[in-house]
């Protein structure tokens, strides 16, 4: 497994890895009233349990067959803000938010580099306390699938984090965990209240288009383009600096082409919601007089940095 030699050679020993899990994760739940939307009738408690709950979940399972050492595991946070509850008139519904962040090292150096930086705004469950929580890939929404609709957001993104991390280290790597958070999509229940974010019919840039377009051969070459990012550029950092950066600017044409053939697309926006300060940095170390042909690429991508690109011109 590439991944694991990659770990081993940031180690520089050999190591016997125990089966274990994939993931580090930092789980926060965190509760916001507002004047309009108060969260009543719930013992404070609860929250705590569910935190604690949904890091059992992420930490514990295992989601891959592949087996990690303590340093090759993913760190990742997840951070779940509930906004209201009430839902129908039961007081354990929630309404909020689900952000997760989650980065990889790079090859010789200390520093890591973040590959999931991305917020669901569209998330509604129920929760009981004390309830554990699980996930079966193959009922994802169980005989509840409002109960279950927390669990089968956390297996997505998982999946979803699974898949960068694979896809960095080998190209499309992570397809085969990208088609598990497409089956938990393509198993959600229709028209039922509450539950959003999974059908296609609903919006444009969802959990079912994400996915979708990630599949999707005619995004196969932005996912090429963050192979070569990380393992072909940023891993080569500590080596041939100028080369590595070089590599990775004059590449950044495959996200264009991409872009200009798919415009506004989920996919793309997902995948560079992680690497605009990276790409800030990289354009610093690049000779003003190279410099315009990416920012002018990067700007129409990367709509929420523009000024950022535009300010280094």
């Amino acid at each position: 497994m590439l991944r694991k030699l990659f770990s081993i050679g940031i180690l520089l020993v050999w190591c016997v890895a125990a089966q274990a899990q994939e993931l580090n994760c930092k789980v926060t739940v965190k509760r916001i009233d507002s004047r309009d939307r108060a969260i009543t009738g719930v013992d404070p408690e609860l929250f705590t349990n569910m935190q604690r709950a949904v890091t059992e979940l992420v930490n514990s399972r295992r989601w891959t067959t592949d087996d990690y050492a303590t340093t090759e595991k993913i760190d990742c946070n997840i951070f779940i803000t509930i906004t209201g509850n009430n839902i129908g008139g039961d007081p354990n519904t929630f309404s909020g938010t689900f952000s997760i962040q989650a980065a990889r090292p790079v090859y010789n150096s200390s520093y890591t580099s973040t590959i999931v930086n991305y917020v669901d705004r569209d998330l509604t469950f129920k929760y009981s306390q004390f309830n554990p929580l699980n996930f079966d890939d193959n009922r994802a929404f169980g005989s509840d699938p409002l109960s279950s609709n927390l669990t089968a957001v956390v297996g997505y993104y998982v999946y979803l984090v699974l898949a960068m991390d694979y896809d960095s280290f080998s190209p499309l790597g992570g397809t085969n965990y990208l088609k598990k958070a497409q089956n938990i999509v393509n198993s959600a229940p229709d028209n039922i209240k509450g539950i959003n974010g999974w059908q296609a019919k609903e919006n444009n840039r969802n959990r079912y288009w994400l996915v979708d377009q990630l599949l999707n051969q005619r995004f196969q070459e932005a996912r090429n383009f963050w192979y070569i990012m990380h393992r072909e550029g940023l891993d080569s950092m500590s080596m041939k600096p100028t080369d590595a950066r070089a590599r990775i600017m004059t590449n950044v044409k495959k996200l264009y082409q991409v872009n200009r053939e798919n415009p506004n697309s989920v996919a793309i926006q997902f995948l560079l919601s992680s690497k605009g300060e990276e790409f800030l940095r990289m354009l610093e170390a690049t000779p003003r007089s190279e410099r315009q042909q990416y920012i002018s690429m990067l700007a129409v991508i990367d709509v929420p940095n523009s000024n950022k690109y535009n300010a280094l011109k």
